[in-house]
């Protein structure tokens, strides 16, 4: 695998952009589409914002200066571009954020993408309850496995305020999921 430096230098070199592009899409497609995904639940919206995000990494690019991650700088724009996509949904049909979720998780069970069982579909919905810092925080560590500074420079927070969100939304999960 490239490493992240020269893949920028390649992205933002005429010359090479095309292929470097090319092998920024099959590295990091994958987990931006979980991410995402975990974001927006539906797999036709994951997919959206995916292209979106990718198009915006391309045409900026030129301004990325290297002072977080790569992949860090993506997430954010993966989550900005998710975040952007649930309150056009909920303007567009004149709903709230609760009732948007409601409406999302209600569709999840008859998503042919869906491959949870009960207890997953559960946890989604335990999830789906959380205000949204904390549903980032929560699926960024526990799904994705990242670690509270990869978390920090994606979201631009302090350690520890992730770390308290994080304990909040675990709490309110086990308090869901207990409640039955």
């Amino acid at each position: 695998m490239i490493a992240e430096e020269n893949l920028v230098q390649e992205l933002q070199h005429p010359q090479t952009s095309s292929q470097a592009f090319e092998v920024l899409v099959d590295t990091y497609k994958e987990r931006l589409y979980w991410h995402i995904r975990r974001i927006v639940l539906n797999h036709e919206d994951a997919d959206d914002v995916l292209q979106n995000t990718f198009i915006k990494v391309y045409r900026n690019i030129d301004g990325f200066k290297g002072d977080s991650k790569l992949y860090s700088w993506m997430y954010r724009i993966a989550t900005n571009e998710s975040l952007t996509l649930l309150k056009n949904k909920a303007r567009k049909l004149d709903i709230g954020n609760a009732e948007l979720q409601d409406r999302m998780l209600h569709n999840l069970q008859a998503d042919v993408y869906f491959e949870g069982d009960q207890i997953q579909l559960k946890l989604q919905k335990a999830i789906a309850t959380l205000p949204e810092k904390q549903k980032l925080v929560f699926n960024m560590k526990y799904f994705e496995a990242l670690k509270y500074t990869e978390i920090s420079e994606i979201l631009e927070t302090s350690v520890g305020g992730l770390k308290a969100s994080y304990h909040l939304a675990v709490k309110k999960i086990e308090a869901y999921l207990k409640k039955g």
